[in-house]
């Protein structure tokens, strides 16, 4: 048990590294629309469905999931920063419709882009199953 919780601690650091790469790559829009947690959100969430396919197809080890699924996608998300963001744009009585349209948006893209992750990954389980879990 101890060992999976470094895994995910591991993965978490590597993709709280991520993120803030992404932060500061990427700019807000003019409107305040927080474009930088939205990238790492999208991002976050395609990776997951990519990895989850690879898990549920065989492809990945339970280990492997655990750290790049919970740790790295983890890490990455940014659920927090992205409620946080848009109750400080609903203070501005200019940016409440920038906000629903981010709201909105983040969960419609972030819904697609899992989908896309899972359609993008292996279709079919491995012929030997013993050979990705040991």
């Amino acid at each position: 048990m101890p060992n999976l919780i470094i895994l995910v601690f591991i993965g978490g650091a590597f993709g709280a590294m991520c993120r803030e790469l992404i932060m500061m790559s990427v700019p807000r829009l003019a409107d305040g629309f927080p474009m930088d947690i939205f990238a790492a959100n999208i991002i976050a969430a395609f990776l997951l469905g990519l990895v989850t396919s690879c898990f549920k197809n065989g492809k990945i080890n339970q280990y492997v999931h655990l750290m790049v699924g919970t740790g790295i996608m983890g890490g990455l998300s940014t659920f927090s920063s992205f409620v946080f963001g848009a109750v400080e744009m609903m203070k501005n009585p200019s940016e409440v419709f920038v906000s629903i349209g981010y709201l909105i948006a983040s969960l419609i893209v972030g819904f697609i882009a899992v989908e896309l992750g899972l359609m993008v990954g292996p279709k079919e389980k491995p012929k030997d199953p013993q050979a990705v879990t040991e």
